[in-house]
């Protein structure tokens, strides 16, 4: 058998099988460019779900890490570590938010926000105990935690997994009038993703998320926005809802906000919000340590120039408007997204999500199907314009095919 052969027999046969990867095994990055066992390299056309939005072993995050791994790592909240006001206090001013609560994983942080919520919704809002609702949307994917496939519309994620966790109400995505029915005076907060990005990167109608916002700010529920895909730069904007001059009540953050080196996410509102919690009410081993801060900053530090956000824009529209040119024509149906973030709908009759994943592999480009014959393109940041059109030739090139 080949290197990559074994590999993938052995994964086969000793992991769970929670995952299809594609049978590539990657041995080395860098950039917008990956390389497997055997030598081959490989365009990256998702970037770890928009987690490697600075492209792989970014020399400054990678320095970053490598200095702090030489100082300490990890202190747990138990004390004080030198990186962790910095962290704070610049993740939220980049926000534009007062205070932050570090986690590690996107789902610890969707986990967060919704305790936040709740735990808000009964001290500051006077909800009665154990009656706090939280409304979400249709084709949500907000992580794998039993609380949240609990308001999960996807068989896939949900089944065999209850009984489930109750207090949520779910609406269609993109449907103001359905949102307003839904609210009541329990109701504590609306968990909205700015785009759906594994729902085959949905863009909602003009005026939802204003319109969000205003009902939110009427009803006083808590807008949260679930931008750990969709923000940090990835649609040519900080956040995804400053394209519509929107601010939540709450971001939740993640994915990119590790650079691609280690897990970061975090949580970043307001203090008469986060200030809900005292000592020992909620935490996490991991959360902030001093790794994690250390990367972080550096991220921050590189999204203040505004230089990736600028790039994502400006190859965003290139590539929306090569992607274009190839809907209507029979190969593709439909393309969806913002910035360097899309969904292309592939005809049925070409092959299955799945199926064009494969072909594209073979031709040395690296992309994810959903739901069925949907494909994600998300390529790093720092991809060069060269590269994209190479990895968009070898998608024509299969569709042709």
């Amino acid at each position: 058998m080949s290197a990559t052969e074994t590999a993938i027999a052995s994964a086969e046969a000793h992991s769970a099988h929670n995952y299809h990867p594609l049978p590539v095994v990657v041995a080395s990055a860098e950039g917008a460019w990956m390389t497997d066992v055997e030598g081959r390299r490989y365009l990256d056309l998702l970037a770890g779900y928009s987690a490697l939005n600075f492209g792989h072993g970014n020399r400054r995050l990678i320095d970053a890490a490598r200095a702090q791994l030489e100082r300490v790592t990890l202190t747990s909240r138990a004390f004080h570590h030198d990186r962790f006001a910095d962290f704070c206090t610049e993740l939220a001013a980049l926000c534009g938010m007062e205070m932050v609560l570090p986690m590690n994983t996107g789902a610890e942080a969707v986990e967060t926000a919704v305790k936040t919520a709740r735990k808000w919704g009964y001290r500051v809002k006077g909800v009665p105990d154990g009656m706090a609702k939280i409304i979400v949307a249709s084709d949500n994917f907000h992580g794998r935690t039993t609380t949240i496939i609990s308001f999960s519309t996807d068989p896939e994620a949900r089944a065999d997994y209850g009984p489930y966790t109750p207090g949520f109400e779910i609406v269609p995505y993109g449907d103001l009038t359905a949102l307003r029915e839904a609210m009541t005076v329990n109701t504590v907060a609306v968990l909205i993703e700015p785009i759906q990005g594994e729902a085959g990167v949905l863009v909602p109608p003009a005026g939802y998320l204003p319109g969000v916002r205003e009902l939110t700010r009427e009803r006083n529920v808590l807008f949260i926005a679930d931008e750990i895909q969709s923000g940090l730069g990835r649609t040519g904007k900080t956040f995804a809802l400053e394209h519509e001059g929107v601010v939540p009540d709450m971001y939740v953050l993640g994915k990119a906000l590790g650079g691609g080196v280690v897990p970061v996410s975090a949580v970043v509102s307001s203090a008469g919000i986060l200030g809900v919690f005292k000592p020992g009410e909620h935490g996490s081993t991991f959360g902030g340590n001093p790794l994690a801060c250390a990367v972080a900053l550096e991220v921050i530090a590189m999204l203040r120039t505004g230089e990736y956000q600028e790039r994502a824009a400006e190859l965003g529209d290139h590539l929306h408007r090569e992607l274009g040119l190839l809907a209507g024509g029979g190969a593709v149906e439909t393309v969806r997204g913002r910035g360097l973030w899309a969904g292309v709908d592939i005809a049925p009759a070409l092959g299955t999500g799945r199926e064009i994943s494969e072909r594209l592999m073979e031709e040395r480009v690296l992309v994810k199907d959903t739901h069925g014959s949907t494909i994600r393109i998300a390529p790093p940041l720092v991809i060069s314009k060269e590269d994209l059109d190479w990895g968009l030739d070898r998608l024509r090139t299969v569709l042709s095919a």
